[in-house]
């Protein structure tokens, strides 16, 4: 009998665990034929049956291990669910971001993919109608009159109604909607429906181009043609029209039978962006966020995957989605810090967005007003193409920006002694009433929720801080409550303070307090609000920004999602209630947060016919960002932050990677935390590597949800550098106890 009847098949496996490491399996004659690198399989893992990847095939493992290779049980997919571009952009962020492969592959695939089933097609979303039967009579429902109640609406509204509608109209028109279809009067219908674009977040084609737009589109569309891997930075002022060059430069590719990828870093962008493509495109644009049901996410998954839709749009995690023929992906806002993920895989969507720019060979737009440190280092350094808009379009004006000096216009007094003065000052209330006299918009931009940002005891001093976390309580007048922002822990506000029964004191001030305020000196203004706790649901974020943008509010106040690319033409004055709150903060990326954030608010400002108007208040005034950002004057500010930041050897003048440890016992992970330290230390290369370690310390926020936190950081010239520490500590981490939790931040975006 012939040898080759015996001969085993080894495959490599990623397996969707958090194990690192590829694994081998057999595979099975029988199962052979199917397998395709990306296709998900089912394999025994341990005592349980688990979802993995196949990879490729594996060598002959030695004698000793063959007897323990187990075989696949089932291949799940008819083609791959990764497609091979995603395959290898997978690799690279389990290589640089040091997470397992397998769970950075199941981390791409939409819900329904990521269990050991096999696929099935997205069903469509449907809405259920209910139907009057031809000649049915309410008359003869006399002794079931909720019945004949409902049958009877429906009548009156046409005879045909979705069950919703009538649910809303009727209580309890479910149950008797039952009745009435097993006595044959009425009939279900159910009608598979695409969501529409929210009204008011569309826009029509431009009828020209402004000149330096026109010389934008034609030299990426140059690129485009050309070919190959090209980064570009497109630095443009706020309101110069960096929308519509993505659009047209989306244009061409399709035009050219090419597919197209767009990243935004909020949510609260998504409706408006996906707007404008959808107006531009129709609907053969998929959207990709977490607000998406299940199905919707799978759906639109699907579409892409067969190629039936080519253009993609999507927060960071749209970074993985598997748009055909890759040919453009555009990173809108790029120096949101949105597009770091901050748990698990602690990825940078716009650093993998280059990554697989650069795999595939296409274009890459990186577009901002304010680019990050890193993306403008890489364009200094001729890593990256640099174009500018600098005008804004129809050659509109830029707001002009006018201080309110916090330490002269709030001052406190003897009425205001134990709690906060107001937050609008006087020269904002006047700037106020004049606006909404002339039937314009405001906007007031204050990045701080609730009504009191932390409650201190008059007599003792101490603050109200979380039983569970290392962090003050806020304060929220509405259901008088305070709330910790980091665990959620809430409870009624105490009559006193916890320590000594002191009167406590309301100081700082959230959103829910300036909405107090503004209803109290405009009663007759129409407010909203936008922040995570007015806005809880996608609906409702896209309802709000729908009813702002038709004029239907006439204030809002928001936190940092009211800075995050909208277009309001109606809104002439943005005001900036406490420029320097973020200031304090422990990070080294404070100040260029703090700049990017008050340049992007303000430029909300006169997007429309009407000038626009930007007051910024601040106790602060000569701090670098705040005064760079009221001359307007991007340039210098980022020269003199990197002058800094060369000086301290923080990035993008370096390479970095945090460790980051929790436990429910202080002492295990301080312990765990000097074992780690001792490990990497030893790993050093020589001093002229200029590998350094900072650390190990207590993370600036020592305790959160009830656990201890440490870190250590490492800091080099290069990534290769820092290879060698990092090994080591991986090595170690299987000799720390369980009880101590460790996650390594490849490229932190924050030090808290």
């Amino acid at each position: 009998m012939s040898q080759a009847l015996f001969e085993r098949h080894y495959v490599a496996v990623a397996v969707g665990r958090p194990v690192r490491g590829e694994f081998t399996y057999e595979a099975p004659d029988a199962l052979r034929p199917r397998l395709q690198p990306g296709v998900r399989v089912k394999i025994p893992f341990g005592r349980s049956t688990i979802l993995g990847f196949y990879l490729g095939p594996a060598p002959t493992p030695p004698d000793e291990v063959v007897k323990k290779v187990r075989p696949l049980s089932a291949v799940l997919d008819s083609e791959p669910a990764l497609t091979p571009d995603v395959v290898e952009l997978c690799r690279f962020a389990a290589q640089h971001y040091r997470y397992p492969l397998g769970e950075v592959l199941r981390a791409t695939l939409p819900p329904g993919l990521s269990t050991p089933k096999e696929e099935k097609a997205a069903r469509p979303d449907v809405v259920h109608f209910v139907q009057a039967a031809d000649g049915a009579d309410p008359a003869t429902l006399q002794r079931a009159p909720a019945q004949q109640a409902t049958l009877s609406y429906l009548l009156a509204v046409g005879g045909r109604a979705s069950v919703e509608e009538v649910a809303h109209a009727i209580p309890g028109a479910r149950e008797h909607l039952r009745a009435l279809v097993k006595k044959g009067l009425v009939r279900l219908e159910a009608e598979a429906v695409d969501r529409p674009v929210a009204e008011g977040l569309s826009s029509a084609r431009p009828a020209a181009l402004t000149p330096e737009q026109a010389v934008a589109v034609a030299h990426l569309e140059g690129l485009l043609a050309a070919g190959g891997f090209t980064p570009v930075l497109l630095q443009g002022v706020t309101g110069s029209g960096k929308t519509e060059v993505y659009l047209r430069v989306v244009e061409r590719a399709l035009e050219q039978g090419h597919g197209a990828l767009v990243l935004v870093p909020e949510i609260a962008l998504t409706p408006q962006l996906v707007g404008r493509f959808r107006s531009r495109f129709g609907p053969k644009v998929a959207v990709l966020h977490s607000a998406l049901t299940d199905t919707e996410r799978l759906r639109a998954w699907q579409h892409l995957r067969r190629a039936e839709v080519k253009v993609a749009v999507g927060v960071r995690s749209a970074v993985w989605a598997p748009v055909a023929d890759l040919r453009v992906i555009v990173v809108d806002e790029e120096h949101d810090p949105s597009f770091k993920q901050d748990d698990k895989l602690r990825y940078q969507a716009r650093d993998l967005a280059v990554v697989r720019a650069r795999q595939a060979g296409c274009l890459v737009v990186l577009g901002s007003a304010t680019p990050s440190l890193e993306t403008l280092e890489n364009a200094r350094r001729g890593r990256y193409q640099h174009l500018h808009l600098t005008r804004r379009v129809d050659d509109r004006p830029m707001p002009t920006l006018e201080l309110v000096d916090l330490r002269v216009e709030r001052p406190r007094t003897e009425e205001t002694a134990d709690t906060e003065p107001p937050m609008l000052s006087a020269t904002l209330t006047s700037a106020m009433r004049e606006t909404l006299e002339r039937g314009q918009q405001v906007i007031l931009f204050l990045n701080r929720r609730g009504h009191a940002t932390f409650l201190t005891c008059e007599v003792c001093g101490q603050n109200l801080k979380c039983t569970e976390c290392d962090v003050c309580m806020t304060y929220y007048r509405g259901p008088n409550r305070v709330l910790c922002h980091y665990c959620g822990r809430a409870h009624p506000l105490p009559r006193g303070c916890p320590e000594c029964s002191g009167p406590l004191l309301q100081l700082g001030v959230g959103t829910e307090r300036i909405e107090a305020e503004v209803a109290e000196a405009f009663p007759q203004a129409r407010v909203g609000r936008l922040d995570r706790d007015a806005v809880t649901t996608n609906e409702r974020l896209t309802d709000l920004l729908s009813s702002f943008a038709r004029r239907e509010l006439d204030i809002l106040i928001g936190t940092q999602m009211v800075a995050k690319g909208h277009d309001f033409p109606g809104v002439t004055l943005v005001a900036v209630l406490l420029a320097d709150s973020a200031l304090s903060l422990p990070d080294f990326r404070a100040a260029e947060r703090t700049f990017h954030l008050l340049t992007q608010v303000a430029g909300r400002a006169g997007r429309g016919v009407d000038p626009g108007r930007v007051l910024v208040q601040t106790y602060n005034p000569e701090a670098l960002p705040i005064a760079a950002m009221l001359r307007n004057d991007f340039d210098g500010f980022s020269a003199a932050e990197l002058r800094r930041r060369k000086l301290l050897a923080w990035p993008p003048l370096t390479r970095m990677a945090a460790v980051k440890l929790e436990s429910d016992s202080a002492e295990r992970c301080a312990q765990a935390a000097q074992r780690l330290a001792a490990v990497a230390t030893k790993a050093m290369p020589p001093p002229s590597h200029g590998v350094r370690l900072l650390g190990p310390a207590p993370a600036p926020i020592a305790r959160i949800k009830g656990k201890t936190r440490w870190q250590l950081v490492l800091k080099a010239p290069t990534h290769a550098a820092l290879a060698g520490p990092l090994d080591a500590i991986e090595r170690e981490l299987a000799e720390l106890p369980s009880s101590v939790r460790v996650a390594i931040d490849v490229d932190p975006s924050a030090m808290l």
